[in-house]
């Protein structure tokens, strides 16, 4: 009897039969209230009516058209729309199937576009789990162990993590820079620097926004050494930070690339790299294609994403839901010191659990997350450590589901820390 792989840990004991907008349903009909959008993805909500239509029509017509021997009308109508949200400047895309995929051609890309070998990446990041990714993924050795060796070329520069590394942003992020400026003075020369791949906001990491002045320090350096900077907006972009890119709360601070997936299609398999026809071009014969990439389905499925997002006004509303999100997990932060830390941008909302001397705290986070789920709210864990617990609900979310999240957290974290004082520990 074939089972699926011990190896797959399910977050929370949910057998979903059914979703629909923001919950999920069991056998029993159960319900529960999904802040995590399977990882960010279902942006319009489970099964939202007009993506769903949008699906049914595209299966009726043509399934796959595979993209390198044909064109579809999905696919070219996908990419003149994205042409409208992109900024200018990225005016040619790549399509695959994954977030994980999508950064191995955009690896492959910056390395044929600039003739050079090496990237910098920056601590806490995820960026896949093929042996590319992996290589440049530093949110936990569970990400990329016992896989070795890993793909060389990869350096690693600190991120201005200000609450881990104890200091206020501004001193975060001039520490950072600078230590980047030793790493491309000591393990990754700027001539022989592909790309610097960075995350806006770090997703496994532990939902750690990167500031501004951050973002811009890497622009400008990226501009001084003809370095292509990347912007890995796998679970970032398409609304869910209250800007449809989260770069864009970083003005001025345009990619060279862009890496899009999740969110995109509202959970079909779908993913893209965007950059300038000129440097897209640079990219060798060959090189880009696979047999599911750009998939018809997907396509509509995005167009009608888009369609959602454009006519409910859903960034904005990630936007203020977000801001009213972290307002409450904040709340709920004051009343219990076992959670040191509330961060966020919007829809992407977290809180980091702590020993009293400031250590990580994954089980007390962990026996939270799994509390909120015994209640009805189904969280996610992250962070390095794993203990930071994270809510990214669709951009569809309501005042009032923020709030009930937020009453049924509040009392997961005290149930949390009544079982970890009746165990007897701190």
């Amino acid at each position: 009897m074939a089972q699926l792989s011990p190896v797959l840990k399910q977050a929370v004991p949910i057998v979903a039969t059914r979703g629909e907008g923001m919950y999920l349903f069991d056998a029993d009909d159960r319900r529960f209230l999904d802040f995590t959008a399977g990882v960010g993805v279902t942006s319009t909500g489970h099964c939202h009516p007009r993506v769903v239509e949008a699906a049914q029509a595209q299966v009726a017509k043509l399934i796959h058209g595979q993209y390198t021997t044909v064109r579809h009308e999905p696919l070219l109508a996908l990419t003149e729309r994205l042409g409208t949200v992109l900024p200018a400047n990225l005016d040619a895309l790549f399509y695959v199937n994954s977030g994980s995929e999508a950064v191995e051609a955009a690896l492959r890309l910056a390395r044929h576009a600039t003739g050079r070998q090496n990237a910098v990446v920056f601590s806490g990041s995820f960026h896949g789990r093929t042996m590319g990714a992996a290589a440049l993924t530093t949110a936990g050795t569970r990400f990329r162990a016992g896989i070795g060796p890993l793909m060389p070329g990869v350096a690693v520069a600190p991120f201005p993590h200000a609450f881990r590394l104890g200091m206020t942003q501004e001193q975060a992020v001039a520490f950072a820079l600078r230590e980047l400026d030793t790493v491309l003075a000591s393990e990754s020369a700027p001539e022989e620097t592909a790309a610097f791949f960075v995350e806006p906001v770090l997703g496994e990491g532990g939902y750690v926004p990167a500031p501004p002045a951050f973002l811009a320090g890497l622009r400008e350096r990226a501009d001084r050494h003809g370095i292509l900077l990347v912007l890995d907006e796998i679970q970032t972009g398409v609304g869910r930070t209250g800007r449809f890119w989260a770069h864009e709360h970083s003005p001025g601070t345009t990619p060279d690339v862009l890496v899009t997936a999740k969110g995109l299609a509202s959970g079909f398999p779908l993913s893209a790299i965007a950059a300038s026809a000129t440097v897209m071009e640079r990219a060798w014969p060959g090189s880009q294609g696979g047999t599911y990439g750009g998939n018809a389905v997907s396509c509509a499925a995005a167009l009608a994403t888009l369609d959602v997002i454009e006519d409910n006004k859903l960034v904005d509303n990630a936007a203020r839901q977000g801001s009213r999100l972290v307002e409450g997990l904040r709340g709920v932060a004051a009343e219990h010191s076992a959670i040191a830390d509330v961060r966020g941008l919007g829809l992407m909302a977290a809180s980091e659990f702590c020993h009293p001397d400031g250590s990580p705290d994954p089980a007390t986070a962990r026996s939270a997350q799994q509390a909120a789920a015994e209640l009805g709210l189904v969280v996610l864990t992250c962070g390095v450590h794993s203990n930071v617990v994270r809510m990214m609900p669709a951009l569809i979310v309501t005042a009032g589901q923020i709030d009930d999240a937020v009453a049924v957290w509040s009392r997961a974290v005290a149930q949390a820390l009544r079982a970890t004082r009746a165990g007897g520990h701190e």
